[in-house]
């Protein structure tokens, strides 16, 4: 802009000049002028000022013939021909430049097919002719374009040359010096070479100041490959520049090819960025592409994105399922787990795919990993999905996890047999070695949340074993029988507070007749229970044994015909996306507290927020404990 100012000025001033004194009328009315856009447009006759303009302009410069050194240096198919080349010819401080970097494009494709080391390029740097290719950009590193300079500083560190190295440091400092004068796609290179020294703890000022240009000139973008590979290389180190770039990414998401929204939504996936309108925008685009075949690499990275952030699509899962079911024979274990894992995080069942992984894990069980199949039945019990094939399929993962568990990692151990519980596939020699207490020593380490959750999961463990197997309690130590004072999710929800009002209305507001919030022995929440006898009228809790509570409760028995009532609150969470289902976990939840003595009442969300008033709620529950107790009669 400012060019362009002093150009047209220049121009002026050089019209202006020439016109002669003696010409000007003292008398004679003045002429009108003329309009001074069309003056300055106009092309001037040679003046003074015209060196200015010509000074101006030295910048953009077009690029000067084809020489014969540049086709052979592009030509060159390994180091040693491009490094003759060189001997043979001789050039310039730029065409040097692009010599390096051929030879380092060279060097590391040559050290991929030998299987070596990329760095491992000492004889390399000792060659006299590659010296004489540093020297000479060295020599004259100011006549080399910014194209030229930035893909050289990458191409010397790609070939693991020192950070400290005096040719390295010297470019390092020229394109310092000309990071005004970069354009933004030549920025985005030199920020991508930036993340990856900083990862490496080679940060330094040039980072610094090439993130606080991209902050300033973000709306220079044009390219979607530009802007996808700064958001999956860069945004991370800038949250502010991450924020322009989704917003860019909202402008060009039209123009996006599916790499491109592949990278910009691993970005955000990695991230934890959960932009809703630029993930409605990637997915509108794509599904806005039907015919396109898409590779089975980006379908895996698109469902592990969108389950990361937790973004339903339905349409879009809907695709990538549909298009994943006729490739499930090609794809690996690792990529089968990868997606049975997507699909999880976003609680949606789709039972066509997963009753192929369910055949692919029996064609290929021998390519299985313990840690791959631990984590495919993890994915399988939090939708509590069962396969057709269910005798094979267990009978096949019990074999193979039988000899290996104890070998894994305790937390994945616990995960593992904590999912054959959820998913009723109960061994005693598999629960055991959980409840040892040289067991219970490494799970204590961690997060008191994390801590917390597998807490919890012995105790599941522990119920397992004495409900559905029917061994006696296993002796746990103190920390995993008392209940914590405080939890992360302490505070009830909407739909726990009114079930609490519906019950102390049923119960005529009598104290001691019912409970909330009830922590039991089996590591499971009961949001209200009740004891109603014969005539099912609620009865006193006080004085009544509980061996559900840690306690034990009072001593005197159940009387004869009274029923123990367990209501439970199911939220939204609890069942599975776009669904009625419950989870493994919550299905598992129900199956021990009826095996314990309860009568299961559920109230789900989806029917009790639609009760407006206290009499109708109080009516709903009463109806359901009162079907319940109805069908346990008719059993």
């Amino acid at each position: 802009m400012t060019s362009r100012l002093l150009g047209r000025c220049a121009r002026l001033l050089g019209q202006c000049s020439q016109v002669p004194v003696a010409w000007v009328r003292p008398l004679a009315p003045p002429a009108l002028a003329e309009p001074l856009p069309a003056l300055a447009l106009r092309l001037p006759t040679p003046c003074p000022w015209r060196t200015l303009c010509v000074a101006v302009d030295e910048g953009y410069q077009p690029a000067p013939d084809r020489t014969e050194l540049d086709q052979l240096l592009e030509g060159a198919g390994t180091p040693g021909e491009l490094l003759q080349v060189w001997e043979e010819h001789r050039g310039t401080a730029n065409q040097a430049a692009s010599a390096l970097t051929q030879l380092a494009r060279l060097t590391i494709s040559k050290g991929v097919r030998d299987k070596r080391e990329i760095t491992d390029n000492t004889e390399l740097f000792l060659d006299p002719r590659f010296q004489h290719l540093l020297q000479t950009v060295n020599s004259q590193v100011s006549t080399v374009w910014n194209g030229s300079l930035v893909a050289l500083v990458r191409a010397l560190s790609q070939l693991g040359m020192s950070p400290t190295a005096p040719a390295l440091r010297s470019l390092q400092t020229e394109a310092h010096w000309r990071l005004r004068r970069l354009s933004y796609k030549q920025l985005a290179v030199l920020a991508d070479w930036g993340s990856i020294r900083q990862r490496a703890g080679q940060e330094g000022a040039l980072l610094g100041d090439v993130l606080k240009q991209l902050e300033l000139r973000w709306t220079e973008i044009t390219e979607p490959r530009t802007l996808a590979l700064l958001m999956s290389h860069v945004g991370h180190l800038s949250p502010p520049l991450m924020e322009r770039l989704e917003d860019k990414a909202l402008e060009l998401a039209e123009r996006f090819k599916p790499e491109d929204m592949r990278r910009v939504a691993l970005a955000l996936a990695v991230g934890g960025r959960r932009s809703v309108p630029l993930l409605r925008a990637l997915s509108y685009h794509l599904l806005q592409k039907p015919g396109l075949e898409l590779p089975t690499p980006l379908l895996l990275d698109l469902a592990f994105a969108y389950g990361k952030l937790n973004f339903q699509q339905t349409q879009l899962f809907q695709r990538i399922a549909a298009e994943l079911l006729p490739r499930l024979p090609e794809l690996s274990p690792n990529q089968v787990v990868r997606c049975a894992k997507s699909f999880t995080f976003l609680k949606w069942l789709h039972l066509p795919l997963f009753e192929g992984f369910t055949e692919h894990f029996l064609q290929h069980s021998e390519n299985y990993s313990a840690t791959q199949l631990c984590n495919l039945i993890m994915a399988f019990a939090r939708l509590n999905f069962q396969p057709s094939q269910g005798d094979a399929f267990y009978s096949k993962v019990l074999s193979k996890l039988e000899g290996v568990l104890h070998r894994l990692a305790p937390v994945l151990h616990m995960d593992a047999v904590w999912s054959l519980c959820v998913l009723q596939q109960t061994r005693p020699q598999l629960l055991r070695p959980l409840l040892e207490p040289s067991f219970h020593c490494t799970l204590t380490k961690g997060s008191p949340s994390h801590s917390e959750g597998y807490r919890l999961k012995l105790l599941h463990i522990a119920a397992a074993l004495e409900l559905e197997c029917g061994e006696p309690r296993a002796a746990l130590p103190a920390p995993y029988t008392t209940t914590p004072t405080t939890t992360h999710d302490s505070r009830p929800s909407t739909l726990q507070t009114s079930l609490q009002e519906a019950l102390q209305i049923l119960t005529g507001g009598e104290e001691g007749a019912y409970r909330t919030a009830v922590n039991t022995v089996y590591g499971w929440p009961i949001d209200g229970e009740l004891v109603l006898d014969s005539e099912s009228k609620p009865l006193r809790l006080d004085n009544l044994s509980a061996p559900h509570l840690p306690g034990g409760g009072g001593g005197t028995p159940l009387p004869e015909g009274a029923r123990r009532i367990a209501v439970l609150a199911r939220e939204f969470p609890h069942y599975s996306s776009r669904s009625r289902e419950l989870l493994g976990r919550y299905v598992m939840q129900q199956r021990h507290l009826r095996l314990a003595g309860f009568l299961t009442v559920e109230v789900p969300y989806f029917e009790w927020l639609e009760l407006k008033s206290d009499w109708q709620r109080v009516a709903c529950l009463k109806d359901k404990i009162g079907k319940v107790v109805a069908e346990e009669m008719a059993k």
